[in-house]
């Protein structure tokens, strides 16, 4: 069953053609990566999945529903979570409360911010709290549960964060460059998480990702995108292997 159906999606910025009617599916439970030369439009898509941009046209659905129909705000609580690039943790909280705050899309109104509130001891706090200590104790972050997540190591942002998608109980996660600024044994556990967390949380991985070593290995899918369009799609070891591909990221021969 396909979760995610992208078909021929539009989107312009001014003259540029960001994305220019790709399409494609992403099964239930499957791992997808998306990859592709800088400016592919990759993140585009990302944000267009999100609501974070409106397409001219073309068709975004997942489970069945048109994405393109529903507020930006909507998203979460349909079961959709992401990371970004650019880590959007606060600073100044602890990880704990970063990771809690996941829990907006799926809460009624008031409720985060009234768990959040300091010294809180009411049922609505200890939910919440025990809630983000097991999704904390599953990424082994739980050693640096009340540290602010300020002076942290880069990898463990990059667990924090991941752990805040989870906390919102998606049934879609998708994971924007999940490896950027990790070295090679990161690369390595993050592969391994990525795989437990899909087969556990029974999810379904979307990701943008530049490190070919860990798209080969890990995805069951890949999806190709060179100047907004769709030139390759299929299994990892195939899609490797095509000229389109190897010429969108080495160039074609003079």
């Amino acid at each position: 069953m396909v979760l995610l159906d992208i078909d021929e999606v539009v989107i312009r910025f001014g003259g540029v053609t960001a994305l220019d009617g790709p399409s494609f599916g992403v099964p239930a439970g499957a791992i997808c990566g998306l990859i592709g030369p800088n400016g592919a439009g990759k993140t585009t898509l990302f944000n267009c999945v999100s609501r974070l941009y409106e397409p001219e046209s073309g068709r975004i659905a997942f489970d069945g529903q048109d994405l393109l129909a529903r507020h930006p705000h909507e998203i979460s609580a349909l079961g959709i979570a992401r990371t970004f690039q650019n880590l959007g943790l606060f600073a100044s909280m602890t990880v704990r409360d970063n990771v809690a705050l996941g829990a907006y899309g799926r809460m009624r109104p008031g409720f985060v911010a009234t768990a959040l509130r300091p010294r809180g001891t009411g049922a609505s706090e200890r939910q919440l709290r025990r809630e983000a200590d097991e999704v904390l104790e599953r990424l082994a972050l739980d050693d640096v549960a009340d540290h602010p997540a300020e002076g942290l190591p880069y990898g463990t942002l990059k667990r924090v964060e991941l752990a805040r998608a989870l906390f919102q109980r998606p049934r879609l996660v998708m994971l924007d460059e999940p490896a950027s600024g990790l070295n090679h044994s990161e690369v390595e556990q993050l592969a391994r998480l990525i795989s437990a967390l899909r087969d556990d949380f029974d999810l379904t991985v979307l990701l943008v990702e530049h490190n070919m070593g860990l798209v080969m290995g890990l995805c069951d899918q890949v999806v190709v995108l060179d100047l907004g369009q769709k030139i390759a799609e299929g299994e990892p070891r195939a899609v490797g292997e095509e000229k389109r591909v190897i010429e969108a990221y080495l160039g074609a021969p003079a």
